[in-house]
C-alpha cells in the first residue's frame, strides 16, 4: 500500500498544472489549428476551406508580406537580441554591489516591465507628444535644434523607432531576475579555481565561468525574451491610437491578427495569422534550446 501510495503523489502534485495546462494552453492551440482551417465570422458556423488561409497569407495578403512580417522581424531581431544582453549585462553588473543597492536597483529595472502597457504608452505619449508641449519637442525647440514641433508617434521615419526604445525599456523583466538570482548563487570557489587555471580578466571570467555556470537561467531568459518579443506588439497601437499605425509602420503581427480578428471578424483567418506566430516562436526557442540547452 506504501508503495501505491508514493506513486501516486507525482500524479497527484502534477494533477493542478496538468490540468490548467490542457484547459488554458494545448486545447485552444489544438481548436486554433483546427479553425486556422476554416472561414468563421464568429457569426456563421466555422466552415472548411482547406490551406486557403494559409495561401492568402503569403500570396494575397499584401500588407503582411508588405509590412507587417518585415517590421516583425526587424522587431525582434533587434528588440531580442539586444533586450536580452541588456538583461544578462545588468544582471551581471548588479551582482557586483553591496546587497542594499543591488536590490533598489533591480527593482528599479524590474518595475517598468510590470507596469500595463497602457499605462507606460501614456507615459510616453506625454514626452513624444506632437505638439509643443510635448517634453522632447518643448526640449528641441528650447535647445533651438528644431524649428517646429515633430509628429514623433504619427510619424514612420520615428514611430518604429520609438516602439524599439520603449519596448526595450521595458525589457527587464522576469528573465532579468532569473539572470540575476542564477549569478548570484554561482560559487565563488569556481572563479577562483579559473584564476588558478589561467583565466586573466573580467571578460574571460563572463565567456568561460559565468555564461557556462548559470546555462538554465540562460535558456529561460532567453525564451522569454523570445516569445515577449514575438508577441509583443500593442505599444504601437497604445503610442499611436490607431489599429492599423500611421502608414502600417508600427504594425506587427499581433496587431494584424487583432485588426483581422477583433475588427474585421474573420476569425479563421485570424488564427492562421496565430499559428505562423507560434511556428515562429517555436523555430526560434528551438535555437536557443540548442545554444544554451546542457549537453548532457
Amino acid at each position: 500500500m506504501r508503495k501505491i501510495g508514493a506513486n501516486m503523489s507525482i500524479p497527484i502534485m502534477l494533477a493542478p498544472y496538468a490540468t490548467l495546462f490542457i484547459f488554458f494552453i494545448a486545447v485552444p492551440v489544438f481548436l486554433a489549428i483546427i479553425l486556422s482551417f476554416s472561414y468563421f465570422n464568429t457569426i456563421e458556423f466555422p466552415k472548411f476551406v482547406g490551406m486557403q488561409n494559409y495561401i492568402a497569407i503569403l500570396t494575397q495578403d499584401e500588407t503582411f508580406m508588405k509590412y507587417v512580417l518585415p517590421n516583425t522581424i526587424k522587431f525582434s531581431l533587434i528588440v531580442g537580441p539586444c533586450g536580452y544582453m541588456l538583461q544578462f549585462l545588468l544582471a551581471w553588473a548588479l551582482a557586483q554591489i553591496p546587497k542594499w543597492p543591488r536590490t533598489i536597483l533591480a527593482l528599479a529595472f524590474y518595475s517598468p516591465s510590470i507596469t500595463s502597457g497602457v499605462a507606460m504608452a501614456v507615459i510616453w505619449k506625454v514626452i513624444f507628444a506632437g505638439d509643443q508641449f510635448g517634453y522632447l519637442n518643448s526640449l528641441l525647440l528650447y535647445l533651438g535644434i528644431i524649428e517646429k514641433p515633430i509628429q514623433w508617434l504619427q510619424s514612420p521615419e520615428f514611430l518604429m523607432k520609438i516602439m524599439i526604445g520603449v519596448t526595450l525599456w521595458g525589457s527587464m523583466g522576469i528573465g532579468f531576475l532569473a539572470m540575476l538570482g542564477g549569478i548570484m548563487n554561482i560559487d565563488p570557489q569556481i572563479y577562483e579555481a579559473a584564476y588558478i587555471d589561467g583565466v586573466k580578466n573580467r571578460f574571460q571570467e563572463i565567456i568561460y565561468v559565468t555564461i557556462p555556470s548559470m546555462r538554465p537561467q540562460m535558456l529561460f531568459g532567453a525564451v522569454m525574451a523570445i516569445v515577449n518579443t514575438f508577441s509583443s506588439g500593442t505599444i504601437g497601437v497604445d503610442l499611436t491610437g490607431a489599429n492599423p499605425t500611421p502608414q502600417y509602420s508600427g504594425q506587427l503581427m499581433v496587431n494584424h491578427i487583432e485588426d483581422h480578428g477583433f475588427l474585421r471578424y474573420d476569425m479563421g483567418y485570424a488564427t492562421a495569422l496565430s499559428v505562423v506566430l507560434l511556428l515562429m516562436i517555436y523555430c526560434f526557442s528551438k535555437l536557443a534550446n540548442r545554444l544554451f540547452a546542457d549537453k548532457d
